[in-house]
């Protein structure tokens, strides 16, 4: 069942039922009152008639007859029943009515008898004291049948008023099934269209209301541009990664059918070709490595307290002894602690040593400090430094500055793309400023966390 008929059968029902019990209600409180009503009146008439006969206590049957004549219902009757529950005085215009029960009783009673073929009937029951000193019973009766016109016009009535309600709401129904669903169906054509030719069609929200229907819109096109980038960006990656792994295989299969050919003869072609195979293994292990790693590091890792200073400190120690460089460390501050997952951490602050290693040849200075409630780490080179409009461009994968000194260091433009991926997991920022000729400064930033 589509959508649209739910909502057209959903509101019809629901206003069917509402009409339904307002429509009863209406019905049965209005008989109520009404009824009641005749009661009432009946009440009064029964009061006069008693009266009548208390002021006439010496009235024989006869006079009685005539006297209760005078009050006799157009659509009733009534009847005086003796202890022996006989009636010994019955007036009526229509011998119809004879045929309602009677019975003995000493208490007052109202109520409305329901008849199976004839209207209703209302019924009044007194005691009295009669001319001879017994207590009798007085039932004083009314057929309703003008109650019954009235409730069978009011019956009609309430079903022309409920049809003439019914028909609106299905005409709602209908026009709100048409608003919701057209955004709904250029969604979903949307989707189609994008997933069939492989377009990043969005929706148009012009002379739109801001409702709902609207943010959906709204965050679908947001998803659609997501997804563009992420696409373009996983195409570069694919592009750049192939790139980068065809080069290093060339070389090797090019040395390789140099030493096919001429490789046994000379053994300094042999060497070279060795030591170029090599190198170009090594490089592609390392990009491989860092690939994996790059995926890696998205994935949920394990989360602890950890000292920043003390980290950077051992890893400062490890690149001295590893390159023979003299770093400076400085710490500003005895509580660095930040939380996170370790091995990540370490991880960015060797790439960022790293990086600064292979473009300066000059000192190195690496500092650890606390600035309000986040931690910074800043390694600076005096190297040749970034221009201003290649600084926003480092952190992408596979993009570097000097490509031709890149390969002489064995760069492969992944190092600062995993440390952004890995300082945005731990809810960081890492940012480099430079100038062109004095160097760069490249900083670390982690929330604190006591």
């Amino acid at each position: 069942m589509k959508l649209r008929t739910k909502i057209q059968l959903f509101t019809s029902l629901f206003m069917l039922v509402l009409v339904l019990l307002v429509n009863t209600s209406i019905y049965f409180l209005f008989y109520k009152i009404a009824a009641d009503s005749d009661l009432e009146q009946m009440a009064v008439q029964m009061d006069a008639l008693t009266e009548t006969l208390a002021d006439n206590p010496d009235i024989s049957n006869e006079e009685a007859k005539r006297l209760i004549k005078a009050y006799l219902p157009t659509n009733g009757m009534i009847r005086v029943i003796d202890e022996n529950d006989r009636p010994f005085i019955l007036q009526t215009k229509s011998g119809a009515y004879e045929t309602l029960p009677w019975e003995y009783v000493t208490t007052e009673s109202k109520t409305i008898e329901t008849q199976a073929n004839g209207p209703d009937v209302a019924i009044i029951t007194r005691p009295v004291i009669w001319n001879n000193g017994e207590i009798v019973t007085v039932q004083l009766s009314n057929n309703l049948n003008h109650l019954e016109e009235t409730m069978k016009t009011l019956f009609y009535v309430l079903i022309v008023a409920g049809a003439i309600m019914l028909i609106p709401s299905i005409i709602a129904g209908t026009l709100l099934g048409r608003f919701l669903l057209n955004p709904i169906q250029k969604l979903i054509q949307t989707m189609k269209d994008n997933t069939k030719h492989a377009k990043w069609q969005k929706i148009n929200l012009e002379n739109r209301s801001k409702d709902e229907l609207y943010e959906m819109e709204m965050t679908f096109n947001e998803m659609i541009d997501y997804l563009r980038d992420n696409f373009e960006k996983q195409e570069i990656f694919v592009s750049n990664a192939s790139h980068e792994l065809k080069t290093p295989i060339q070389i090797v299969k090019s040395y390789a059918q140099l030493l096919e050919r001429r490789g046994m003869e000379n053994p300094e072609l042999l060497q070279e070709s060795i030591e170029a195979i090599d190198s170009e293994a090594d490089r592609m292990k390392k990009l491989v490595e860092q690939l994996l790693s790059l995926a890696k590091n998205r994935q949920a890792q394990e989360m602890n307290r950890v000292d920043l200073g003390e980290l950077t400190e051992e890893t400062v120690e490890t690149f001295e002894r590893a390159y023979a460089r003299k770093i400076n460390f400085q710490q500003n501050a005895d509580d660095l602690m930040v939380y996170g997952n370790r091995d990540q951490l370490e991880q960015v602050i060797y790439i960022l040593i790293e990086n600064a290693i292979k473009y300066s040849n000059d000192k190195i200075n690496v500092s650890a400090s606390k600035l309000n409630d986040d931690v910074i780490i800043q390694v600076k080179d005096h190297g040749q430094g970034i221009h201003e409009d290649e600084q926003k461009r480092i952190f992408d994968r596979f993009y570097r500055v000097d490509k031709a000194r890149s390969r002489e260091t064995g760069g492969t433009g992944l190092g600062l793309a995993i440390a952004k991926v890995i300082t945005e997991e731990h809810h960081g920022e890492v940012s480099v400023s430079s100038k062109v000729g004095e160097g760069s400064t490249f900083t670390l930033c982690l929330p604190y966390r006591e």
